[in-house]
């Protein structure tokens, strides 16, 4: 099941990367902003709980999805391209088991413990 979730991921990844491709915007810019979303992890300063809540704002596709249609609808490139972003990254970080977060700690995902590897 892992093997299918990952595949599906790098599908997203593509979709994201086809995407941004209609923009308009450099692919510098991609590469630039891919990791950008990981501000989130900024609120693991005040605790755990505020932490989940960031993290899981800059790393929710229905988040990244409802940008980008916001942006299409409005014309507006950044906004989709702040959603392509968003989207992208998301998908890149479930390729490699980093989830949405729960808020008993940074490890701790919706798709299973961080570093275990039993499963």
């Amino acid at each position: 099941m892992r093997l299918m979730l990952r595949i599906e991921e790098i599908l997203m990844f593509a979709l994201g990367i086809y995407l941004f491709g209609l923009l308009s915007y450099e692919w510098w810019w991609f590469l630039a902003l891919l990791l950008a979303p990981d501000i989130g992890m900024v609120g693991y300063i005040f605790g755990n709980k505020a932490g989940a809540v960031t993290y899981n704002l800059f790393h929710h596709k229905a988040v990244a999805i409802s940008l980008y249609l916001l942006g299409s609808y409005l014309s507006l490139p950044l906004c989709q391209l702040a959603g392509i972003i968003l989207f992208s990254h998301s998908a890149m970080d479930r390729i490699f088991g980093y989830g949405l977060k729960y808020d008993k700690g940074f490890k701790f995902t919706h798709l299973g413990e961080i570093g275990n590897t039993n499963g």
